[in-house]
């Protein structure tokens, strides 16, 4: 299996649960570039059409979408990272498909060296309002989702690497940062952090 991951992009998330699930995955990391990202000095649009990363590779199945990607893994891990097949999953699913779509799609626009000026205090606003409800729905288990780590975790993690990138006032969020400094204490994460040259 090879995962095409840009290091601290929504692919760490599934670099992550790769390592959590202890599946045997190739990494490899793809290049960015303004004439084109590239793969060992090949067009990755090769592998990803739209250049975006994650991309899963498994013999002749190619996945793309961060919240897929993830789903597979779990799935392949037979449990250990949630429930994405029996009558459990809802829960996780309702979980990543909010990241993806209300926190992740938020937090993008905001690195955009374009955004216009007046847009930035929008998406600032839609970000801040999105952390409170992740924040909100942080199990008494201080997962997001059940009793264990699960891909959800993976994900909500990455994000929030990404508001620190940018610099974003978290001191209304203080249980979050709790959370991402639980999670990323684990082996897997920081296997992960390294893996990337981000720790």
């Amino acid at each position: 299996m090879e995962l095409y991951y840009i290091p601290a992009a929504c692919s760490l998330a599934a670099h992550i649960a790769s390592l959590e699930a202890g599946l045997p995955t190739t990494f490899r990391r793809v290049e960015m570039s303004p004439t084109g990202n590239t793969v060992d000095g090949a067009d990755y649009t090769e592998i990803n059409p739209l250049g975006l990363v994650p991309t899963l590779v498994d013999g002749d199945r190619k996945i793309s979408e961060a919240a897929v990607v993830l789903q597979y893994i779990a799935d392949m891990a037979e449990g250990r990272l949630g429930d994405v097949t029996g009558p459990g999953r809802w829960k996780l699913l309702e979980m990543l498909n909010f990241l993806a779509t209300e926190i992740h799609k938020s937090i993008g626009p905001l690195f955009r060296p374009d955004l216009p000026g007046e847009a930035r205090p929008f998406f600032e606003k839609l970000v801040s309002s999105r952390l409170t409800a992740a924040q909100d729905r942080i199990e008494s288990s201080g997962y997001l989702v059940g009793d264990g780590f699960t891909i959800a975790d993976a994900y909500f993690f990455t994000l929030l690497g990404w508001c620190n990138f940018l610099k974003m006032d978290m001191s209304p969020w203080p249980k979050l940062g709790e959370y991402a400094q639980r999670i990323g204490s684990r082996p897997a994460v920081q296997q992960a952090l390294k893996e990337e040259g981000l720790a």
